[in-house]
């Protein structure tokens, strides 16, 4: 796979796609197993609540994969992002209902940084209930 947006085409400003991620107790459990990070606080209310969170939250990390995801399916292959990093500020908080939570991520191109290798920064935000989730979430991406 090759990315599938021409560095050409692209300009300081230009707005990804924005996506919604849902996510709910079970995604969490799915997530452990594979990721092998069974941290109570990832499933256990109980124990969430008992170390003061005001529930189950989600992984970190899960929070960081799925706000990428609009960085890779924008580029149109995931190998495009060359440098990725965030900072985590506000844990997404999962209740165990009907709906459980929803990640809302979007994303612009705040810098052309290098023409002869078509590298561009995009910035994204990541939200839930209103609150930033990830900070200084910055991808570095290879265009076409």
């Amino acid at each position: 796979m090759a990315a599938k947006i021409s560095y050409t085409d692209v300009e300081v400003g230009t707005e990804l796609p924005a996506q919604s991620f849902p996510v709910d107790r079970a995604t969490l459990v799915r997530y452990a197993g594979a990721s092998g990070d069974f941290n109570p606080i990832h499933w256990n209310e109980k124990f969430a609540k008992e170390v003061g969170l005001p529930d189950v939250i989600a992984h970190g990390m899960f929070t960081m994969a799925e706000a990428i995801r609009v960085v890779t399916d924008w580029a149109g292959d995931p190998a495009a992002v060359v440098e990725y990093g965030v900072r985590f500020t506000k844990p997404v908080v999962v209740p165990n209902d009907d709906k459980g939570a929803v990640i809302e991520v979007s994303g612009k191109v705040a810098a052309k940084l290098d023409d002869e290798a078509r590298t561009v920064r995009v910035d994204l935000v990541a939200m839930n209930e209103g609150r930033k989730v990830l900070g200084m979430s910055r991808a570095v991406v290879r265009l076409a």
